[in-house]
């Protein structure tokens, strides 16, 4: 069924955040409430020892947060998108991706997220969805709540007919390149207590 005639930007209510909080308790996933991007970086940080390892996806929503720059640019973590960089793609290409599969800590976001708790993320190369899958010791995901959604169906809506748009534009914008939808991950529940805090942010945050 298209969704283009539904709103994809505006702030879910405090209804809907309390009763998607219960459903997403019940999926064996931690969860926190916060008000802004401001709170949300707190939340983050704080759950994260210092000197601990921690990889992340490429995020808006981490980027909106300030989550980003603070992991890139603190100096109190062993940041592997740091070390990452530093690596020889040509000849090193084995070590990056047995590194990045398998960090302490895995911060991200994800595109929607349904009613009933069903994290839905989508991605190009897939590298961040083992790691948030089960890589991952420890998975920190934060999401605004416009991302709530009423079922998987309009899920997958927005994912292709907002949030893939939207990237590759902007993509092409900063880089002159785009990107494509190739890979698409559901989470329908931890298989261990503790392992995933789903960060809930009451503004709009990200796409």
């Amino acid at each position: 069924m298209p969704t283009g005639s539904l709103d994809f930007t505006t702030a879910a209510s405090e209804a809907q955040l309390a009763s998607l909080a219960e459903r997403l308790r019940e999926r064996n996933f931690e969860v926190l409430v916060v008000d802004s991007a401001s709170d949300a970086r707190s939340a983050v940080l704080e759950r994260i020892p210092a000197g601990s390892e921690v990889h992340s996806g490429k995020s808006k929503t981490l980027e909106d947060a300030g989550v980003f720059k603070s992991l890139m640019e603190s100096g109190k973590y062993t940041f592997l998108r740091n070390q990452l960089f530093q690596m020889d793609r040509q000849t090193q290409m084995r070590e990056i991706r047995k590194l990045g599969a398998a960090p302490d800590f895995m911060v991200g976001s994800v595109q929607a997220v349904t009613e009933a708790g069903q994290l839905v993320a989508a991605s190009a190369s897939g590298s961040q969805l083992g790691p948030y899958a089960s890589g991952a010791g420890q998975l920190i995901l934060v999401i605004g709540s416009q991302k709530i959604v009423r079922d998987l169906e309009t899920a997958l809506g927005r994912i292709r007919e907002y949030v893939q748009p939207y990237e590759d534009a902007r993509l092409r914008e900063h880089f002159g390149i785009g990107t494509q939808l190739a890979r698409i991950l559901i989470l329908e529940r931890d298989f261990r207590p503790g392992r995933t805090t789903i960060i809930l942010v009451r503004e709009p945050i990200g796409v």
